[in-house]
């Protein structure tokens, strides 16, 4: 009996671990997105997405409409690395909330964006990623942005 609750802790417990080191995996390529996007290094952005990933936002206009935007990889890759030398973009992750089923992974990551060190806006990104081989892959990006209400995700 006594080995039978041995064998069955030291299950649990390796794939607590092995649960625990996917997560890692998963907020290094969120880390590594946003290192690129920070500066100007779409190779580096590009190293943990996907070829097609599909990029969206949701916010509320100023009539009170909730809108659902389509993004263009290839514009957000544009700006990116057309961004002018005297424009800062920070974009602050305040927590990492992560969950791993398999190849599937989603990061979602609440956010404060400052522009030229001034507060332009917050809200939540939400990563979904593939694991592709031994590497985890962004396949769609979603975030929502709004100026107020910024401590109430």
């Amino acid at each position: 009996m006594t080995r039978v609750i041995v064998f069955l802790v030291l299950i649990i417990t390796s794939t607590i671990e092995a649960q625990m080191e996917e997560k890692i995996k998963v907020k290094a390529a969120v880390d590594t997105f946003f290192e690129g996007f920070h500066k100007g290094d779409t190779t580096l952005m590009k190293s943990v997405m996907m070829n097609k990933v599909i990029i969206q936002t949701a916010y509320r206009n100023k009539e009170g409409k909730d809108i659902l935007v389509n993004n263009e990889l290839g514009k957000l890759i544009n700006d990116i690395a057309n961004r002018p030398d005297d424009q800062k973009w920070d974009e602050r992750l305040l927590d990492y909330s992560i969950q791993v089923d398999g190849n599937m992974a989603n990061a979602w990551t609440p956010y404060e964006f400052w522009f030229n060190d001034e507060f332009s806006h917050c809200g939540v990104n939400s990563f979904q990623l593939f694991k592709d081989g031994d590497q985890w892959k962004i396949i769609y990006l979603i975030d929502t942005r709004r100026k107020s209400t910024c401590n109430k995700n």
